[in-house]
């Protein structure tokens, strides 16, 4: 509150000053607020601080929960004519490759028209229909033709429109040579397709092919041939409708780009994702440790200090950090692993400091277990993938304390209500400060014009006397 620098002239006293001072220690009543406030604001960003890092350690606990990482494999091939990946579960082994024909799609093309917007059909009566069928799909590509659509530029659109497995577009010779193509979305022959045209003869004569049946109806012509790709694997001749092929060696999915003879495709064990994995989640596991360490950190109080140090952690001796240290320490050494390995020291990774809880790998002992026991390794970071293994455990464990009736959650909901009832607290004390401060003032500036009109009186009376005492 402002002072009143008037204050206290009628009186010359120091009401201005003792108003200033009352107001200092009227205004000490909010500062246990503050401290309060200040106190469950930083309990506030620590929650969040600790929720943010267990989101992170969620993340890459739930990247190692993940059996197929132990079932990875890398694949080379010694040609370009063909590329491969692998997924999990491919048997390491050396695969001959040809490829003695690539997979193609399909394309007709109408004879020669000379305009492309010219309409080209007659209706017969009823409607017409355009039917394009091809094996591959349960259902045919059925379209309705008003007779706008009957130029070639009016069956490319409506074909294109209903994106139905075949893609239509127009090819122009000359200026007075137009085709339509119709090109299959699909490789292989039972993407091949038999189009006909029903309620109109005349659009039918340009657009008819029987795929099936060579003495069948044949207006358009097969400018590209349907055919499915040929490839032998260790001498097993393979005939697939895509140049992708997916099931030829079980687990390896192959891509072919060219002909070719005897390339070599080599598929070995690899250990790269389950290292990564197991490394990005000890840093994870780490990164949360450092973040409990921070807010629970201890310093003592300086001799004869009655406060806490202030550079002690917001969260320390907070008991949701506690049952969080307790649980996750429980899930590592509940393994229930039944593959030879039952705890994570067995895999390479030991604790580095008991002080701060810091986690540590042996390189080379996670390097041998991955390499010839990974089974077991699996058996003990997955487990069954729901009741058993490191990581299946504690993913249960982090997920309830992260969720939103978790521990963590009801903690933040506490702080939170606190720090309302504070701001209540510090306004409703403030207003009573305020009301206070200003009946001292209205008593004060009473104080002030009763003791100037005394003053005043005392002066006039003296002159009165005076003024009687001069005239006697």
């Amino acid at each position: 509150m402002a002072s009143v620098s008037s204050l206290g002239i009628g009186s010359n006293l120091p009401l201005d000053t003792l108003l200033t001072n009352l107001t200092t220690a009227e205004k000490g009543r909010l500062t246990p607020i503050t401290q309060q406030q200040s106190s469950y604001s930083a309990k506030l960003t620590a929650y969040g601080s600790l929720k943010s890092a267990l989101e992170k350690f969620q993340s890459a606990n739930g990247a190692l929960n993940n059996a197929d990482l132990f079932r990875s494999t890398t694949v080379a091939s010694s040609s370009d004519a063909l590329t491969a990946t692998t997924a999990a579960g491919a048997a390491a082994g050396k695969y001959t490759i040809s490829v003695n024909q690539l997979a193609q799609a399909q394309s007709l093309n109408t004879a020669a028209q000379t305009s492309s917007s010219d309409k080209l059909g007659t209706l017969n009566g009823g409607t017409r229909t355009l039917t394009i069928q091809q094996d591959s799909r349960t259902e045919p590509l059925t379209l309705t033709l008003s007779d706008d659509q009957t130029s070639l530029t009016g069956i490319r659109d409506a074909i294109n429109a209903a994106d139905g497995g075949v893609s239509a577009s127009i090819i122009k010779a000359n200026d007075n040579s137009y085709q339509l193509v119709l090109t299959a979305n699909d490789t292989g022959l039972k993407s091949q397709m038999n189009v006909s045209v029903e309620g109109d003869k005349k659009l039918n004569d340009l657009l008819a092919y029987d795929a099936k049946n060579s003495s069948g109806p044949r207006a358009m012509q097969s400018s590209v041939e349907a055919k499915n790709a040929q490839l032998t694997v260790n001498n097993i001749a393979i005939v697939r409708e895509s140049n992708t092929v997916t099931d030829a060696p079980t687990g390896v999915t192959l891509t072919l780009n060219k002909t070719t003879e005897n390339a070599t495709v080599t598929v070995s064990k690899s250990t790269d994702k389950a290292t990564q994995a197991i490394g990005d989640w000890v840093s994870a596991y780490n990164a949360l440790m450092t973040t409990i360490g921070s807010v629970t950190a201890y310093s003592a109080a300086d001799p004869g200090s009655e406060a806490q140090n202030a550079s002690n952690g917001a969260l320390l001796g907070d008991s949701v950090v506690r049952t969080i240290q307790a649980g996750l320490k429980e899930q590592f050494t509940n393994t229930q692993a039944t593959g030879g390995l039952n705890t994570l020291s067995q895999l390479g990774i030991t604790v580095k400091d008991y002080k701060t809880g810091l986690l540590q790998i042996d390189n080379d002992k996670l390097k041998d277990k991955l390499n010839n026991h990974a089974g077991a390794v699996m058996d003990l970071l997955v487990g069954d993938g729901k009741t058993s293994g490191v990581t299946t455990t504690t993913k249960n464990q982090v997920t309830s304390y992260l969720a939103s009736d978790g521990i963590i959650s009801s903690a933040q909901a506490g702080v939170n209500s606190t720090l309302k009832q504070l701001t209540k607290d510090y306004l409703s004390t403030s207003a009573s400060i305020d009301d206070t401060i200003a009946r001292y003032k209205a008593q004060f500036t009473q104080l002030d014009t009763l003791i100037s009109s005394l003053s005043n009186t005392t002066s006039y009376l003296t002159q009165q006397f005076n003024a009687m005492n001069n005239s006697k």
